[in-house]
Formats: structure tokens, sequence, C-alpha cells
């Protein structure tokens, strides 16, 4: 049985063992025998406790040994060296997965990890696999498998249901499971894997994705430890076509500092988990809201085919917000067809508004057919992708059940995605009653819009062509870093477009190299013991002359020998002309492997950072698209009658990089190219430094 396998076994288990079982209900050792009575766990349940010859009207044992038979699940609800202690013996008894509920692990220092190891070199040498410690339980309401102590189940019933949750942290599974609930979003995986020192969240997830009756997943994260199963993950998901939203904490320092306080968890650098998740087609949410806020989208199964938006309401107000907030998140307004604004017109009453946003006005109130009379209109126009009703005030008078009916029935015959924004309880009421996705607001309906659009489209995006088969030889050597003429002569071999160049170990091959190249020329010391040269006085800029070239090559020498650096010679380097610098840059992350870097250069560049990261393999459209992140981008495309910058050139410049620290195969540790110089459309980029990092052996 392989792992993913021992993980479904333990989700659907036959026998439950529950080691250090309570008689109180309201204790860690009681809450899951009372949870895997009440919710029609079928399988038999062995509560060990050598104090009581019953736990809860269940007969008991004593110990592990004592069972009939070697359980598929356990978990262990004993804590310090009683919790190591039982979590070998269910491994040698021949248990095929434990959770462990004790804390003081690995969240705790070095002590706790070195304890922690253990346990999990104990059951991996007897094949079983370990969920936790500091986990708060596995539950699948789908086999009655509440393995867990959240007394969140207690406070929301539970009820069956198309999304699973699993989650790192144990309070931040039962939160949005809580969430969803209150919206009457029935839940069947509710999982939370403490300090993921065995079984992460990606793999068990990657169990849970098998579930028919799975159609959202939604997970918390604190830590990426196993960034290729998480990809594993997100293919098997976009197989399904079942989306994934993701609420990975540690944004910031400090919150990186707090998750590896809360689960030991070693934290991912924010832009490069952003760029994984982009290339995955995973949602990142911003916080616990976000990550639920667009479940009913998602679950009632829209696949929107494009961003324009329209906004129905019987308030001018909530029209002008509608429209603000869609500016703001880059969704465009529906521009009716004439035939289209032809039609509302007859229907609309004349100081109604027929463009986009419509404000049907007070009107509403005298004819509560208006909406079923409007809403067919406007799915027939091919501009209209997404649907935003508006109603801030209704009550006695209106008809809230006709709207409600009418919108639902637009809904099942367009296919096309509705939200309803209603602050209003009771109208509120009557459109989820139908089915209808409905939000306390428009800035809520809005967001949940944009959310589905951008995720599919996301989802949509056809695979990277392979990129090309590159042999990628370093030059021989052992240092840290390669020269910048070694440096330069590897990206130059692969691609990418060099500044025309001589490496000159004489004066008299410095003369020839100004010669050849033409006026003006750089000069520049060239020491793979020197990567940085420019702090050191070791560039001059601008020569004119051959003696002024002379005079730059004696000095930086000079300067070499000065400061202990070994000479490979100097660099005699034409100066190139462009509109714009930028930097490329590559680095290996030890989790996502290799990372490209794009981003607005100058000398400014460190002090106001401007950057998007990709992971290989990409596309050049990808490419074009993170430097259309860039806040640079809007003058990338030419105002006041500048030309556009060579965006293109730049992207598969970035591609190029892509491909060749892929073909590295780990050899690289970063790769920095600064600056590039761009030019207008259609003059390319030519790069004017490159300095390459050896990855240690």
């Amino acid at each position: 049985m392989n792992s993913l396998d021992q993980l479904r076994r333990a989700l659907d288990p036959r026998s439950i063992a529950l080691i250090g079982a309570s008689e109180n209900p309201n204790k860690v050792g009681g809450r899951p025998l009372l949870y895997l009575r009440r919710w029609g766990y079928r399988g038999r349940i062995f509560p060990i406790n050598p104090n009581r010859a019953e736990v809860q009207g269940v007969a008991a044992y004593p110990d592990l040994a004592s069972l009939p038979e070697a359980p598929d699940l356990a978990i262990v609800m004993v804590a310090g060296d009683g919790a190591a202690q039982a979590v070998e013996a269910c491994a040698r008894r021949g248990v095929k997965l434990a959770i462990c509920m004790a804390s003081g692990f690995g969240e705790t220092g070095a002590e706790g990890v070195k304890a922690e190891r253990a346990m999990v070199a104990a059951a991996r040498a007897h094949g079983m696999r370990l969920v936790g410690p500091n986990s708060q339980g596995l539950v699948n309401f789908g086999t009655g498998t509440v393995a867990s102590f959240s007394t969140m189940f207690l406070e929301a019933p539970p009820e069956d249901g198309p999304v699973a949750i699993i989650s790192q942290s144990g309070a931040m599974s039962a939160v949005p499971y809580g969430l969803l609930r209150a919206r009457g979003i029935g839940v069947r995986h509710c999982h939370a894997t403490g300090n993921d020192a065995d079984v992460t969240v990606a793999e068990l997830a990657r169990a849970v994705i098998e579930d028919e009756g799975v159609r959202l997943m939604l997970l918390y994260l604190e830590a990426i430890p196993d960034a290729a199963m998480l990809a594993d993950l997100a293919r098997r998901a976009q197989e399904r076509e079942v989306p994934i939203v993701a609420l990975k904490t540690g944004r910031t320092a400090a919150g990186q500092r707090a998750a590896k306080s809360h689960t030991g968890a070693l934290a991912n650098e924010d832009r490069t988990v952003d760029a994984f998740f982009r290339q995955h087609g995973i949602w990142r949410a911003r916080d616990m809201a976000g990550l639920v806020s667009a479940a009913e989208m998602y679950l009632k199964g829209w696949r929107p085919a494009g961003r324009r938006l329209v906004a129905i309401s019987n308030s001018g107000a909530s029209c002008v917000m509608a429209a603000d907030l869609a500016s703001e998140l880059g969704l465009p307004l529906a521009v009716f067809a004439e035939a289209t604004r032809r039609d509302l017109a007859r229907v609309l009453p004349g100081f109604a508004t027929t463009a986009n946003p419509i404000d049907i006005t007070a009107a509403l109130l005298s004819n509560s057919r208006l909406f079923g009379a409007i809403l067919p209109i406007v799915a027939r126009d091919p501009a209209a992708d997404l649907f935003l009703i508006a109603i801030p005030v209704a009550g006695q008078g209106y008809d809230v059940d006709a709207f409600a009916r009418d919108t639902a029935e637009f809904a099942a015959l367009t296919g096309k995605p509705v939200a309803v924004a209603a602050p209003q309880a009771l109208v509120a009421d009557r459109f989820r009653a139908a089915g209808i996705p409905t939000f306390s607001g428009e800035t809520e309906a809005v967001l949940a819009l944009d959310q589905l659009a951008r995720h599919w489209a996301l989802l949509r995006r056809p695979a990277p062509p392979k990129p090309p088969h590159l042999a990628v030889a370093l030059p021989p050597g052992e240092g840290r870093f390669l020269n910048e003429a070694e440096s330069l002569a590897l990206i130059a071999a692969h691609g990418l477009p060099v500044v025309p160049h001589r490496l000159c170990r004489s004066e008299r091959e410095a003369r020839i190299a100004f010669r050849d190249l033409g006026s003006p020329v750089a000069v520049k010391a060239c020491s793979a013991d020197v990567p940085h040269k420019s702090e050191l006085g070791l560039v001059a800029l601008n020569l004119v002359s051959e003696e002024a070239v002379v005079q730059a090559f004696a000095a930086q020498l000079a300067k070499l020998e000065a400061i202990g650096a070994a000479p490979d010679g100097i660099i005699v380097a034409a100066m190139a002309e462009g509109r714009r610098e930028f930097v490329l840059g590559a680095r290996l992350d030890p989790v996502f492997g290799p990372v490209v870097m794009i981003g607005d250069g100058g000398k400014y560049v460190e002090a106001l950072p401007d950057i998007e990261l990709l992971l290989p393999p990409f596309s050049e459209a990808e490419a074009r698209d993170a430097i259309g992140r860039l806040r640079i981008a809007p003058i990338l495309e030419g105002v006041r009658g500048e030309p556009p910058v060579d965006v293109d050139a730049l992207a598969h410049a970035a591609w190029r990089l892509g491909a060749l620290v892929a073909a590295a195969k780990g050899r690289i540790a970063s790769l920095d190219l600064n600056p590039v110089l761009v030019g207008s459309a259609g003059q390319g980029v030519v790069i004017l430094d490159a300095l390459v990092e050896r990855a240690a052996p």
C-alpha cells in the first residue's frame, strides 16, 4: 500500500483506536469518541484506557497489544513522553496512520524538533504515517470519521457537502468550516495536520482530491515544505476541475516569525509563493474571509468566458459604487449593443438608464416584473460575462420572491455568473433560498465575481511549451562566482544578447579592443574575487581615447592588487544605448527550485523595488504578463509621444534565462543580469553585466 492509499484508508478506516480515551466528552480524550458515535462512523472503535472497563459506554482495552486487530487509524491523546511512546507502539502494532494531538514538539524549539524527528523516524521504521504532532485531528463527514476534538462541530452541526478544508492550524480549519456552515454550505473534509512533521497539508490534500464528492478545496498553509506534492495536487485538481483557494500566511517578516513559533514552519519568500500559486492555478486569498468569500460562486459550477460586468440596481448610488469598484479591479463594464439598448428602452421607464450600469430606479416598486423583463435582454448581449444585481432597499410592496425567481431562472438558462448584493436580511434570505450567491454589499459581490473570473482565466491558461533542450557547461573551477567574462560567455552561449566586449590581459589588447569596438567604451576589472565592482571604483565609463583606456587598464589592475584580488583581466566593452534599464535575475530556491526575476532597473532598484517573479517553465506570453504587472508598466507602452519599449524582446530574454537556469539542474545558485538595456519596440535588448554564482556542492 503506497502513502496516498494509506491516507485514503485513514479517511475511511475500518477500525480506530483511541489512546487516552476519556469518559468526559468535553476533554480532548473524550471528544473524538463522542463524535464518532454521534455522526455515523460505521467501523470498530477501540477506546484504550488502562483504568476503565468501558469508556462512554464502549468496551475499553488496557493497551494496543490487547486489541483483537491492528487498527487502520489511531488517535494519540496523551501528552509529553507518553505521546512519543504511544506513537512508537502504534507503529509496532501495525497501525497504518496515527494522529498525534499532543503539543510541545517542533513548535517549541530545538529540543522539540529533535523529539519530533525521533517520533517520525519511529513511525516510518514500521511503515506507519503520522499526522501531527500538535494536530486537532482529521474529519471526513462523508464516512463519519470525525477524529477531532474541535468544539466547532458542536457549535455548527455538520452537514456533508462538496467542500474540503485542509489546514496546518486546527483553529484555521474550524473557522472556515464555521463560516461555510453559517451560510448553509456543507463540508465533507475538515483536516488539521499540525506541525506537518510527516504528513503535510499538500500530501493529505492530494489524497482528498480523489474524493469525487469534493468540488472545492480550501487550504491554510504556514509553510510549503513539499512544493512538488503541492504542484501534483494542483495538476490533479485541474484534471477534476476542482478549484483550489489557499491562504498562505507569513507574508511579512513578522508573520514569518509568528508562523515559525506556531508550527515550526520554515517561511517561504512571499513573492515566490505568489509566483508558484499563479503557475499552478491556485487562487491566493489574503485573509480568512477571502478564503471562503467566493465559495458559492465556485460551487454553482460557473465558468465565466470573460470579465465584462453588467450591474443592475434600483439605486443609482449602487450603480456608481459598482462602477467604481469594477474600475479599480480592472473589470470592464460591458458596452451594450445598440439592439440591447433599444430593447431595454421598450421595457424600462423613460427616466431609467439603458446604459451599463442599469439604474431601474424606484420603478421597481410599482413593477416587480422589471427584473424578469430586463435579464433576458442583457443575457443576449455578447458583451455580458458577469452580472451584479444590487438591491440596497426593498421590503413591503416589493415582490422580492419574484425578483429571486427571475434571477434564478436567468442564471439557470444562461449559465452566467450572478451575484446579488442585498444588505437586508429578508431580501438576502429570499435570494439565497433560490440558490443565488448573495452578499451584504456591492464590494463583496463584485470581489467574488472578479475572483471567479480571474481564477478560471488562470486555470484555462495553456501549458507553457517545453523549454529547449540545453546542455549547460560551467567553466572549470570551484570558486563561488564566475568572473564577468565567464558569466557573459555563458549566457551568450544560450541565446541571451550581451554587449560587445573583449577580455584584455595587456595594454596592447586593450588598445586593439578600443579600436575594434569604437568610441566610447567602458573599462571594467574582471576578477572572480570581486563580484561587485562599482563600489570599489573598478568601473570606468565613456572613455573616448586609447590613452584613457590604457590608463584605466593600469589603474584597475593596481586596485585589484591592492585589495588582494586575483586579476582575470580587464574588460573593454562598447557603451550601449537604450530607452530604459531593467534587471533580470534568477536564484535557486530550496523549496521551489529555479525562480526568475524581472524588474525595473537603474540606481534605485534596491530602494524602490518593482519586480515580478516567474517559475520555469514559463512561456514568453507569461513573461509579458509579468512585465505588465510591474508598477512602471503603463509608461512602457509609450507616453507623451514616446514610442513603446521593446517588451517582447525583454520577455524573450526572460524566457531564455528561465530555460538556462532550469537546464542547469541546480548547479547555478544565482544569476544576476544588471543592467539590461531595453530599446524602443523592435530595437531589442542588450545585457551590460552578468554575474553567475555556482551552487554549493
